[in-house]
This record gives C-alpha cells, structure tokens and sequence, in this order.
C-alpha cells in the first residue's frame, strides 16, 4: 500500500513537470517520446539507479549483520545458559545501528546530488528518468516484498508445519530468509520514501534548473553527479566485508 501511494503522488509531479516544461501541454511535445534520445536514456538510468538502491540497502544490512555476528561469537558464549550481560546486547544494537545509519547516509545523498545532477542536465531526460524510477521502483519493490515474504514463510513452515529443524532443508531455509528479511524488511518498504523525495525534490530542482544557462547547468550537473558517484562507491566498496584482511596484513606484516 505505501509504494501505491508513492506512485500515485509521483504520477502527479511528473505530470506537473511535464505541464510546465510543455506551458500546459502547448508547446515541446516532440520531447515526450523515445525517439527523443535524452528521454529514452533518462528511461534507462531511473531503472538502473533503482536496481543500485536495492543492492546498496541490502549492502548496508548484510554488512552490518556480519559485524555483528563477529561481535557475538568473540565477546558472548553461544553454549552458555547465562543471559547477555547488558553492555554486550547494548553493543550489538549499536553495531547495527551504525551500519544502518551508514548506509542509509550514503543513498540519501546519492539520491539528493543525482536528482540535482539529472534535473540540471536536460529537463526532457530528467522527465524520463522520474518515470523510470516510479515504473520501475513500484515492481522492483512489490517483486522484494513478495519474494521476502515467501522465504520467511517457508522457514516457518520447515520448523512448524514439517517440523525439519536441523535438517539440511532447514538450514536451506535459514539462509533464504537470512536473503528475505532484507528484501522485505528493507529494501522494498525503503523504496517508498526515495520516490517520493525523488519526485518532490526534483520538481523543485527542474524548475530551479530552466532559469539557467544552458552552459551552467552542464557544470552542475557534472559537479553534481562527481559528488553522487563518490556515495555511490562508498555504498558499496565503502561498505564491504573485508574477511581476512587485518590477518592478512598482520601476516605480511610479520613477514617483512
């Protein structure tokens, strides 16, 4: 239901873009097809900043959750019948909460220069890419809330319905829903806010952008769109998960 409403408020300021680009559907109407090659790329990257978003928020959570497994299996002893002490459960909620918050920085100001970046390159591309991210965003995130869901739901059925637990089926089963908690958990229901600040902010920014020199928006846009790509490597290179790597370098260390 969230990703509906997006949808429905982004057809609606795509739609006031287009009335103001076009001065109330009267003139530059040539634009508005993909025989128009800014509009048809503009098509094509709004998909592909879709798809970034969802491996980057998946990313974010993968990476976080790894963290904090390592915490766990170095500081609490799985085998014990004591509880957590206080400061180790503290610890692992601040692990998560980090890499969440790491994560979501890096795509929301991917997402704010790129809508700059788009908006001050060509206004019939910039058309193009918001109904991209709306088209796209809205099936990407029904197909992530669906997939999730049935994942979390097979691992139920494995433990109650077939009571399988310590299978090979339901070790299976684990490592789906390890894959569905992002998808529904996350990546989907996130989808709903970057189409709406996508669309919101970037009918701001396209009107902004028509009071400029054709010659100055090329410069923001490149400025722009330099800042985004530095997000957009922090969101995945920044948030790998090194395994080995301080033992390697130890290792090398040592050796020389």
């Amino acid at each position: 239901m969230l990703i509906g409403t997006a949808v429905v408020g982004a057809t609606t300021m795509i739609f006031s873009i287009i009335m103001v680009l076009t001065d109330g559907l009267t003139a530059n109407m040539q634009y508005l097809t993909i025989l128009h090659a800014p509009f048809l790329l503009g098509l094509i990257v709004g998909g592909a900043v879709i798809y970034w978003f969802t491996g980057a928020s998946t990313q974010a959570v993968s990476t976080g959750a790894y963290r904090a497994v390592e915490f766990i299996k170095a500081n609490i002893n799985l085998e014990s019948t004591e509880k957590a002490s206080i400061a180790d459960s503290k610890k692992v909620v601040e692990i998560c909460t980090q890499y969440a918050q790491r994560g979501m920085w890096n795509i929301f100001l991917t997402v704010f220069f790129i809508t700059l970046a788009f908006a001050c390159l060509e206004s019939y591309f910039f058309i193009g890419y918001l109904i991209s991210i709306a088209i796209f965003g809205l099936y990407q995130a029904i197909f992530m809330a669906d997939a999730g869901g049935a994942w979390d739901n097979a691992k139920k059925v494995v433990e109650v319905e077939l009571k399988a637990k310590g299978t090979p089926l339901h070790a299976a089963s684990v490592v789906g829903d390890t894959v569905g908690d992002p998808f529904k958990d996350t990546s989907s229901v996130a989808m709903n806010p970057i189409i709406k600040f996508t669309t919101l902010f970037g009918l701001l920014a396209v009107e902004l952008a028509t009071e400029l020199s054709n010659s100055t928006r090329w410069v923001l846009a490149a400025v722009f769109f330099a800042v985004a790509l530095v997000f957009v490597w922090r969101s995945f290179y920044g948030m790998r998960i090194q395994v080995g790597v301080k033992e390697q370098r130890a290792r090398q260390a040592q050796a020389a």
